[in-house]
């Protein structure tokens, strides 16, 4: 495969060799598909998140929300639900 860097990326690429960042410019490609890599597996993980979500409520497990107040509830709801987790010597005080 063969793949051609705009101008403005040939030379992102050279600065970052000319510093000593990358000693080559594969390297740079390397790091573009491992970072594509990583984005692609969180965009799985949170479509899969929705897909569980979307099962949830269809199930009458689900909380509507549908305001500024119902969403700060939903918010403390969880926060307390979150610390009553934590052993009391890690829950933090106040």
């Amino acid at each position: 495969m063969e793949v051609t860097a705009t101008p403005e990326q040939q030379a992102l690429i050279r600065d970052a060799i000319d510093s000593g960042r990358l000693h080559q410019p594969e390297e740079a490609v390397l790091e573009a598909l491992s970072l594509w890599e990583e984005r692609e597996r969180r965009r799985a993980e949170i479509l899969a998140g929705l897909d569980l979500a979307d099962a949830s409520f269809a199930r009458g497990q689900g909380r509507k929300v549908t305001s500024r107040h119902g969403a700060a509830q939903l918010a403390e709801d969880i926060k307390s639900r979150s610390l009553a987790r934590l052993p009391a010597g890690q829950r933090p005080r106040g």
